[in-house]
């Protein structure tokens, strides 16, 4: 609500209320929102909260999912080169296409680029053999990670005109938001959280070891593979329209265990609420910080979140 409620033109919370419930069934519209105000409303704000929260939410319980499948509290939903491939693949596009149709392109090559990114990391960590285990598939991420990045800064370099473009992408953005983006993103976040809730309980198995899980009768190969598909499916599509935002996937989780405890039957719904609100007043932030101007969204996080890693990495060195 503050999301909607907070900006440069004012919009009385009473009136906005009226109006969100007048699009149900059988409700008058009673509100006195000027036509302008509607369209504010309408088609600005209430897109970028909502966009802002599937993306959040997507974040958030994707890093959630990774440190359950790698057993790593340090694991977030870039940890396969997801970011660096997007990167890459937005940055193509910047560079070898005309500004006109690069809006409309950027998205489906930074997804792209991240699945790309992520199966390349996934077929590494398989060349191990039947002994290979979770550290070498992140081990594997980093080597597609730093690969991908090392390519982007070449091109770059090559086209040193658009690095102001590719620079305010990377930083993230919704500033831009509309409702084509949330209905862009929107089938993959649902089948990608569906599939990681569906696996809540297996995680939990997980946190016991390998070893363990395999007595158990749980295929912990299977349900890793499983896991960090949906993940990184959902990760991709956020990224896709968002830019990339960092620390969220970390941040969050760890901030619901200290609340709600380890078991991720609890912590995957509650990630999803929690990392929707989180960027949702990131955004908020960003944008009436230095108004008029906007601070980009990956500032902020980065801003809340480096000191929070810092944190956690020191209160996890007995565990990596």
């Amino acid at each position: 609500m503050l999301g909607l409620f907070v900006g440069p033109v004012h919009l009385g919370p009473l009136d906005v209320f009226k109006k969100l419930i007048s699009v149900l069934p059988f409700v008058r519209d009673t509100s006195h929102l000027t036509a302008t105000q509607e369209a504010i409303l309408m088609q600005l704000r209430l897109p970028r909260v909502v966009l802002a929260g599937l993306v959040g939410a997507t974040l958030s319980f994707s890093g959630a999912a990774y440190q359950g499948a790698f057993r790593n509290p340090l694991a977030d939903p870039y940890l396969l080169g997801a970011a660096a491939g997007a990167g890459l693949g937005a940055t193509m596009v910047i560079v070898f296409t005309h500004a006109a149709t690069a809006s409309n392109l950027i998205p489906v090559a930074a997804f792209a680029g991240a699945l790309v990114a992520v199966a390349l990391a996934y077929a590494m960590g398989r060349a191990g053999g039947a002994g290979r285990t979770a550290t070498s598939l992140v081990l594997a991420g980093i080597a597609v990670m730093s690969f991908l990045t090392a390519v982007q800064t070449y091109l770059q370099q090559r086209k040193s005109d658009t690095l102001r473009e590719v620079y305010g992408w990377i930083l993230g953005r919704l500033s831009t938001a509309g409702w084509h983006d949330v209905l862009l993103i929107l089938p993959y976040i649902t089948i990608g959280g569906a599939v990681i809730l569906a696996h809540r309980r297996l995680l939990d198995v997980l946190a016991l070891g390998d070893e363990e899980a395999d007595a158990l009768g749980v295929n912990t190969r299977r349900v890793r593979l499983i896991v960090v598909i949906a993940a990184s499916l959902s990760t991709a599509a956020a990224v896709a329209v968002s830019g990339l935002i960092g620390f969220v996937g970390i941040i969050v989780p760890h901030i619901i265990r200290l609340i709600a405890g380890t078991s991720y039957r609890v912590i995957l719904p509650l990630c999803f609420a929690f990392g929707a609100a989180f960027l949702i007043l990131a955004d908020l932030l960003g944008r009436t910080m230095i108004a008029p101007a906007e601070l980009p969204i990956g500032v902020v996080t980065a801003f809340f979140g480096a000191p929070f890693f810092a944190i956690v990495l020191r209160n996890s060195r007995k565990m990596i």
